[in-house]
């Protein structure tokens, strides 16, 4: 069927159905519609306000999939010297669950040593680069969260809850301010190693509209699938084709209201658009040699220089998930491993985006879903691990109005319990949108008749202390 007829077809399909003069007042009540909800439904790439004047205009959040020690890399605990391979006190095990341990578990202490660093940070030796830009950063050793275990606690530290439906923290930020970026997605997701136990489910829209959706560049291959023309197909005749969907799409939105014609249509654009930025994009031999020394070698450590690529080109959210580091045996072989791919390509990050001016306005976020226990986990000391915790674990922040060269919050003698300066996973969130000149009360999408928002219904605070 030709576009044409088919255009003629739904045109007169949809005023039968709208009963004649009845379709015509709808067609034009739904422009006045448009008109008066032009930013609402204005898609993630086009730039919108917040609330405030923002201390940052994008995020890279880096997330260790399966929770890196916080013991042996930001909350050094000498203390732990002293018990190292006793038993644990009574109060860490009575009424406790754990994900692995069982019996009565014994203390471990970290073996690797610690430099304190400006305003009281702790930074373990095995990230020695990251010791060179620590007055850029801000520790936060009071996380707390609610699960221990990985899925749901990755959906926690993504989206406010520990089950699948709600939008990620990517989405909510793109539905909130869309992006600078017109030809490249406004939530951009990279993965090095396996994926997280939770999918990708942790860059899912939820109810939000689907345009909010985080797009993944693949590491090998074509960074993006289907997005080359097919053989025989020239460019210009793929406008002419995503000309007629448009227009047969739009009719039936008239038609319809369903916002997910937008999204389809917003994508179709974006999709072909992409098909000349994201090649060069990804291309990072057009990058000096030194800044591609810099950052090192590997998968990570090339997301790493694409995220400053992205975010110089204006895109709202980068995402960068790097797996292993779930580490129950083993753990000082491993996280020396893991420190060692990660801390050149992080260090590097920072390093190029404040010589390029760009620190300033972007907000780096590294974490993961909990922490690591104080107890080790196994037969013996040799070879030992640490399971999950929930209770108290270390994430820091960078750039984007962050107070550099401090450490926030304290855990006790021991790492266990936080002490002082409770940081909880809504108050996180709260404080990235606070970056971003986002009151999170106000961030909301109305949702089986609510409004629902990112840090739902509970008290939530914002540390200031951490703000330059």
């Amino acid at each position: 069927m030709e576009i044409k007829e088919a255009r003629t077809r739904i045109a007169r399909r949809a005023f039968l159905r709208g009963g004649g003069a009845m379709g015509v007042g709808t067609l034009a009540f739904n422009h006045l519609l448009d008109g008066e909800s032009a930013a609402k439904n204005a898609g993630p790439n086009v730039p919108l306000s917040g609330h405030f004047a923002p201390r940052a205009k994008s995020v890279i959040f880096l997330h260790m999939v399966g929770a890196p020690s916080q013991l042996d890399l930001f909350d050094h605990k000498p203390r732990l010297q002293q018990f190292h391979g006793k038993p644990a006190p009574d109060e860490f095990i009575e009424g406790k669950r754990f994900a692995f341990l069982r019996g009565h578990p014994k203390m471990m202490a970290s073996p690797f040593k610690f430099e304190t660093l400006n305003e009281g940070q702790q930074i373990s030796e095995i990230l020695p680069h990251l010791k060179s830009v620590a007055g850029e950063i801000a520790i936060v050793r009071s996380m707390t969260t609610e699960d221990f275990n990985h899925a749901p606690a990755q959906m926690f530290f993504h989206s406010g809850l520990n089950r699948i439906g709600r939008p990620s923290l990517g989405s909510w930020v793109t539905y909130g301010l869309g992006s600078e970026c017109s030809d490249l997605p406004a939530y951009v997701v990279m993965v090095s190693g396996g994926v997280a136990g939770a999918g990708a489910s942790l860059w899912n829209n939820g109810f939000l509209p689907s345009v909010y959706q985080g797009v993944e560049f693949r590491s090998d291959g074509d960074p993006v699938l289907f997005l080359s023309n097919p053989k025989g197909v020239t460019r210009e005749r793929r406008r002419r084709i995503l000309d007629g969907i448009g227009e047969l799409n739009a009719l039936e939105l008239q038609n319809t209201e369903n916002p997910e014609i937008r999204t389809r249509m917003a994508q179709y654009e974006l999709a072909f658009r992409m098909q000349m930025s994201v090649p060069e994009l990804t291309d990072i031999t057009t990058e000096p040699e030194e800044i591609r020394n810099m950052y090192g070698k590997g998968t990570f450590a090339r997301h790493c220089l694409q995220a400053r690529r992205l975010v110089e080109r204006g895109v709202r959210f980068v995402e960068l998930y790097n797996s292993s580091w779930d580490h129950h045996g083993g753990i000082q072989k491993a996280i020396g491993k893991k420190a060692k791919e990660t801390d050149q390509p992080i260090a590097a990050l920072i390093k190029d985006l404040k010589m390029r001016g760009l620190l300033d306005e972007t907000l780096i976020v590294w974490g993961a879903e909990f922490g690591r226990t104080p107890m080790f986990q196994g037969a013996k000391l040799a070879g030992a691990g640490r399971d999950h915790h929930k209770e108290a674990y270390s994430i820091w922040m960078a750039g984007g109005g962050i107070r550099g060269g401090i450490s926030y919050g304290e855990t006790d003698d021991f790492g266990y319990y936080v002490k002082r300066n409770p940081v909880l996973i809504r108050d996180l969130h709260a404080t990235i949108l606070h970056a971003l000149g986002m009151d999170h009360e106000k961030v909301t999408f109305r949702f089986q008749g609510l409004d629902q928002r990112l840090t739902g219904t509970e008290s939530v605070s914002v540390p200031q202390a951490l703000f330059a």
